[in-house]
């Protein structure tokens, strides 16, 4: 009798393991989901805001990023921005016309640590940190002129935000958001000086790869 269950549960056994076997063969692993979910992006948006200088009310800001994500949480990459804001010319005796313009560009590296990455809608609290210049158009100079018509001065920054982001697809984001900008103080006298300190708020698209992980696809029977 005691042999005979003892052959009753090893075939038992046998049988599982043939099991687990059989099913392990029908399906290929492609993807260990405790490893990191490697990810990238090209993303673009603009904002629109104000800054701390004088009258430099409706600054239009461009913005590109090229960033890793790191299992959906955190974002490590490259952002740069441009920037424009048209204002009323005080200084008559430099400038022609009613309106000067203010323009510029900055960049340097973007931090993104993000909040509930792998569901619809997410938060994440991205962060620039960088440098630029800022200049005005040289082509409104009054004509007997005498400083550098292409003088540019050269500020630091750090930008941080706060994001909603929604993940429409593996490939596609869409992201709102508003971000302040510290920044040091330029010089381009004798017309102005002062900083770009301001809030913005803005729209963007990222597009590329945020899950490049892969799950297991089961295999088809050739004779079903």
């Amino acid at each position: 009798m005691k042999k005979i269950i003892t052959l009753g549960l090893l075939l038992l056994v046998f049988n599982s393991v043939l099991g687990q076997t059989k099913e392990s063969e029908d399906y290929v692993q492609f993807d260990d989901r405790k490893n990191i979910v490697h990810g990238v992006y090209l993303g673009f948006n603009v904002h629109y805001g104000r800054a701390d200088t004088r009258g430099a009310k409706g600054l239009a800001l461009a913005n590109f990023k090229l960033a890793y994500v790191a299992n959906q949480q955190i974002e490590v990459g490259f952002g740069g921005t441009v920037f424009f804001n048209e204002r009323d010319n005080d200084r008559p005796d430099l400038f022609n016309g009613n309106k000067i313009g203010l323009v510029g560009a900055y960049g340097g590296m973007h931090l993104e640590p993000i909040l509930f990455g792998k569901r619809f809608i997410s938060v994440s609290f991205p962060v620039l940190v960088g440098g630029g210049v800022v200049g005005f158009l040289g082509n409104n100079f009054v004509d007997d002129y005498e400083g550098d018509e292409n003088d540019f001065d050269d500020f630091f920054v750090v930008e941080p935000g706060i994001n909603i982001l929604y993940n429409f697809s593996r490939f596609t984001q869409f992201e709102t958001g508003i971000r302040y900008r510290f920044t040091s103080e330029y010089d381009l006298s004798p017309y102005d000086k002062g900083n770009l300190n301001g809030f913005s708020i803005g729209a963007g698209l990222k597009i590329g790869i945020f899950n490049m992980g892969r799950k297991k696809q089961k295999i088809k029977d050739d004779f079903n």
